[in-house]
């Protein structure tokens, strides 16, 4: 079994890989849509030091981790000017949408290298070491429970983003003011998950969808090892 500190050192990096990514990809799709401001705020960069939030990034998930509850976190989010995007309506969707889809890209990228490796360890006669097969199982976990809970429609995930401008312009106002109130709203979805650990709602809103999504990374990663062997 691997120790705490062996699986810390597993998880951190994960979760920042994934967080990262997720960022910048909102930044270099407004970038692409006409708004600069992330270029020009020096976000567009993989340098976790950019991006890394400490509540967010490291407090709660080592919190969650340490109490047994579902690992998650946020990054700084990357500033978008939704008046400077090409079509503000639905550039912002294209925005929230890019965060999640590139943590999606990272499971597959992840499992299609877990396969290729077990294949060729299998080819050569030797076992992958656990804390290998850990870490991609965890890499692809961690992404896909990232995208699929950034998707809820609540804000300031990248779902609420979606759901208003999938609104009616005559809601979409009072959605957006709702926007405004995300962090409180955030801070009671984390406060709720400590106070009734019992009730586990987000392990059962999200886990379903986590593990079927996660078993089909898992189909992939086994079929490259099929061809290869």
């Amino acid at each position: 079994m691997l120790d705490t500190l062996t699986l810390a050192a597993i998880l951190i990096p994960c979760l920042i890989i994934a967080i990262v990514f997720h960022e910048v990809a909102h930044g270099w799709t407004a970038l692409a849509l006409g708004d600069t401001t992330a270029r020009d705020m020096g976000r567009l960069t993989l340098n976790p030091i950019k991006h890394v939030d400490p509540i967010g990034t490291l407090l709660v998930p080592g919190a969650l981790a340490l109490f047994g509850g579902p690992i998650f976190g946020w990054a700084k989010p990357v500033p978008v000017n939704a008046r400077r995007l090409d079509n503000p309506r639905y550039g912002m969707m294209a925005v929230a949408a890019a965060g999640p889809g590139t943590n999606i890209v990272l499971a597959l990228v992840g499992a299609i290298i877990f396969g290729m490796l077990a294949g060729l360890a299998t080819t050569w006669g030797v076992a992958l070491p656990d804390w290998m097969l850990t870490a991609f199982g965890s890499f692809i976990v961690i992404n896909v429970f990232l995208a699929l809970f950034n998707m809820l429609p609540i804000p300031p995930f990248d779902g609420s983003h979606i759901v208003g401008g999938l609104m009616p312009r005559r809601w979409a106002h009072h959605w957006q003011k709702l926007q405004a109130m995300g962090m409180l709203l955030l801070a009671v979805l984390i406060a709720a998950t400590w106070a009734f650990p019992d009730a586990r709602w987000i392990e059962n809103t999200l886990f379903p969808p986590v593990e079927w999504m996660t078993g089909l990374f898992y189909s992939v990663a086994a079929g490259i090892e099929d061809f290869i062997t």
